[in-house]
């Protein structure tokens, strides 16, 4: 018996070991229950992770508020060809868009996918000239944002300051004719209210310019639409999985007597086959339209269609 004392307390030790390791591995990928609801914030692409749903969270990963899909001022990387039509002329234009938002902190609410939670965003847009051998740059908008999100289940809110300066691309001011250059510049404040009914989201609210130059530029925004993400989704293998998506954004200002401009954008939005314990990055193929003020900063006062196609990418 003493002989084998040593085997047994191998064989002992083995078994302790394995057991020990049986549950941190179940905790480090916990099976989801079958009947669990998908969090909102997964069906549009910022996906909490799920060590992060709970208490106070420094640097976080995801947000609470889902990005405003159709929006052409929204905080995203894309690049999109459009055909631009206005009184003066028809032009091709690319249409580029890096972005992206920084979680700084979040307090989680009782579910995952709810809380609070203060952000850093910013982005560039440029649009370029594709008529021109040197596909000359025609307008760059600088956007900084601090945004404050909140969710409560299908409820969702941001409030946000943010500052935008336009610039003319040096190619397009080499022209014999331009519009003359003005110093655009201006901050906001922002609330967006929206709530997710289903595949169905609806959102309104507006804006306030509290600092504008020129002091002609809309000073009070009222900013409103409708997207539709239906639940079933299309396999394609271990490629991705793709979903349609649907959105319209509507904007009117008092300075043009609330004339609304409208941007509608609809195809699929691809991601994982299957995520994991961390979130993937998406992407969107979508057709887009626009008619209304030009959205591209020094040519606001110029009233334009656009319908194109674009590659909109989310990476948070």
């Amino acid at each position: 018996m003493r002989r084998s004392s040593p085997a047994l307390a191998l064989s002992l030790a083995a078994v302790a070991s394995t057991s020990l390791a049986t549950p941190a591995f179940a905790q480090e990928q916990p099976p989801a229950p079958a009947n669990a609801p998908t969090p909102y914030p997964t069906r549009c692409g910022t996906t909490i992770p799920e060590d992060e749903t709970r208490g106070y969270v420094p640097l976080p990963r995801g947000d609470v508020f889902c990005p405003i899909v159709a929006d052409p001022k929204g905080i995203r990387s894309f690049v999109s060809y459009l055909r631009e039509t206005s009184e003066a002329a028809e032009t091709d234009v690319g249409s580029v868009g890096i972005g992206d938002t920084f979680g700084l902190l979040r307090w989680s609410g009782p579910r995952p996918g709810d809380g609070l939670q203060l952000s850093l965003e910013g982005s560039v847009f440029a649009q370029f000239d594709l008529g021109t051998s040197s596909f000359d740059l025609l307008n760059a908008d600088f956007i900084i944002g601090l945004p404050l999100t909140w969710r409560r289940g299908g409820a969702s809110a941001r409030a946000r300051v943010y500052h935008q300066s336009s610039h003319l691309g040096d190619e397009f001011l080499l022209r014999g004719e331009h519009p003359e250059r003005e110093n655009l510049s201006f901050e906001a404040a922002e609330l967006m209210l929206s709530q997710d009914v289903g595949p169905l989201r609806a959102y309104a609210g507006g804006e306030a310019l509290v600092h504008r130059t020129p002091r002609d530029l809309d000073a009070t925004v009222a900013h409103g639409g409708v997207e539709l993400r239906p639940r079933a989704t299309l396999g394609l293998g271990r490629l991705a999985s793709a979903r349609l998506l649907v959105a319209a954004d509507v904007k009117a200002s008092r300075e043009r007597d609330w004339e609304p401009s409208w941007s509608l954008r609809a195809g699929f939005d691809f991601g994982r086959p299957r995520e994991g314990l961390a979130a993937g990055g998406r992407w969107s193929l979508l057709a887009e339209y626009y008619t209304g003020p030009s959205p591209y900063g020094q040519f606001y006062r110029n009233d334009v269609t656009l319908l194109g196609v674009g590659l909109h990418f989310l990476t948070r």
